[in-house]
């Protein structure tokens, strides 16, 4: 009786060595092309920073001012709450309930459209909101104008990220791909022509963005309405979406705060920047750094998502093994990219500046605040992969708890003390907000590690089976 319970751990070590393997490679196949997709779709607004700092000083801090508000107030919460499809539809599809996931699609593109509406009106007015909290008026003026005309990107980001999880969860990657590379090479001889050669000057950049979007948006709504490779999962459109709406909210916010309590921890910094000597430099230059970190970030995004992809659809067809194997597969990966990416990003400290502005004051102090920027982006790495896991697994709640207790009761208060009481002003916010990340990516690792697989594979099934909404009440 020993010897056949060694044997049969023996067996399951050598079935989770396997597994391993295999869910490296993928791992891969997914994360290479949700890298890319991700990337491209951030990339939209800072290649709009980028292209309107070149107007000088003035219309760079104040267009990534209002990109970081645009981040903060919108779109960070709006990819928080589509990310509760991950942990829905991604466990519907492992256990084969298809129409359960067209449904759940069509159910997140309502709820957020209709988020869309008080977070409209925020926008329209935040030049008089920047001014009320005590930032520099003329920066408040260009970085309200400049979110106006992001509103309709803001709609049409409610519909793209639902877009984006309904590929993901079921690894259609290649028209992603395609359409986010082909919307961003566009994107950038457009930005330019309508930043420079129309007049619009500043606004021109938040035109580009919403026109860019909108632009993936139809494409791959179109892509899922005609394609065969859809069938399985294009439900039609009806009244039922409503009777879904309970659900998705209940991983969505979750979901979506758990991503904005980090998000908005870091574009904090850039409003508290405002507050110090010299206002104009000290945001253009925490801008670009955080523009650096965000840009950066899509890299372990992608993998989270790969990682949430896998873990999701193991869970719900009940394979516990496989999906622990994926969560060892992803972060391992991490570990491996953010030494490549850190490395590289510390040997052009001195460079990467000029990307963002030709004034020397801004790029001097960059270089400086390189190295704390590598930092970042280890951390971001890690952290980001298993959130991901998180996400896959449907335990949001927790990161929630995770990333209060170390962004707002830590990390924040030190970068303000070192900010402003040690006088470290700019390098003292990253500083603290740092610590504050550090805390994050233990505790998350800590709860990574007590996972229960097979508890977590066999409450996914229940969920699915007994839940509300379950694939026979879904009209076809």
């Amino acid at each position: 009786m020993e010897e056949s319970l060694l044997r049969k751990k023996e067996e399951e070590r050598v079935i989770t060595w396997v597994g391993f393997l295999e869910e490296v490679r993928r791992i891969c196949e997914i994360a290479g092309p949700m890298v890319a997709v991700v990337s491209s779709q951030f990339l939209l607004p800072v290649v709009s920073t980028m292209i309107v700092g070149h107007l000088g000083q003035l219309y760079l801090s104040s267009s990534a001012l209002a990109i970081s508000l645009a981040g903060v107030t919108g779109f960070s919460f709006l990819m928080g709450m589509a990310c509760g499809l991950e942990t829905i539809c991604g466990q519907a599809y492992g256990a084969q309930q298809y129409q359960r996931i067209g449904m759940q699609t069509y159910t997140a593109i309502v709820a957020l459209i209709l988020v869309c509406i008080p977070l409209s009106v925020l926008w329209i007015n935040m030049e008089n909101i920047l001014v009320f909290i005590g930032q520099d008026p003329l920066i408040s003026h260009e970085a309200g104008k400049f979110t106006m005309w992001l509103v309709p990107a803001l709609f049409g980001y409610a519909v793209l990220q639902p877009l984006v999880r309904y590929f993901q969860i079921q690894s259609l990657l290649l028209p992603m791909f395609a359409s986010s590379c082909v919307t961003l090479i566009i994107h950038i001889p457009l930005c330019w022509a309508l930043v420079f050669k129309t007049g619009l000057s500043n606004v021109g950049g938040a035109l580009a963005v919403s026109i860019s979007i909108w632009s993936n948006v139809i494409f791959l709504g179109l892509y899922m309405r005609y394609s065969s490779a859809c069938v399985k999962t294009r439900a039609p459109i009806s009244l039922e979406l409503f009777k879904g709406m309970w659900e998705f909210f209940r991983f969505a916010i979750p979901s979506a705060v758990m991503i904005c309590l980090e998000w908005w921890s870091y574009e904090l910094l850039v409003l508290l920047s405002g507050l110090l000597p010299n206002p104009q430099l000290e945001t253009s230059v925490l801008s670009v750094c955080l523009n650096t970190i965000s840009t950066l970030y899509t890299i372990p995004f992608g993998i989270g998502a790969a990682a949430s992809t896998r873990v999701s659809n193991e869970l719900g067809a009940g394979n516990s093994h496989a999906a622990r194997a994926a969560m060892l597969a992803a972060i391992s990966l991490a570990i491996i990219e953010t030494s490549i990416v850190s490395a590289t990003l510390f040997a052009c400290r001195s460079v990467y500046g000029y990307v963002f502005s030709n004034d020397k004051e801004v790029i001097n102090y960059v270089t400086v605040m390189a190295p704390l920027v590598c930092i970042s982006v280890i951390l971001d790495s890690i952290q980001g992969v298993l959130s991901g896991i998180a996400r896959g697994c449907g335990w949001q709640h927790l990161g929630v708890y995770v990333n209060i207790g170390a962004f707002y009761l830590f990390g924040i208060p030190m970068a303000a003390i070192l900010g402003f009481l040690v006088r470290l002003r700019g390098k003292g916010l990253w500083i603290g907000i740092q610590s504050g990340a550090v805390v994050q990516t233990t505790l998350l690792s800590i709860i990574t590690g007590c996972i229960n697989w097979e508890k977590q594979a066999t409450k996914a099934r229940k969920r699915l089976f007994d839940g509300q909404l379950s694939a026979d009440n879904i009209v076809v």
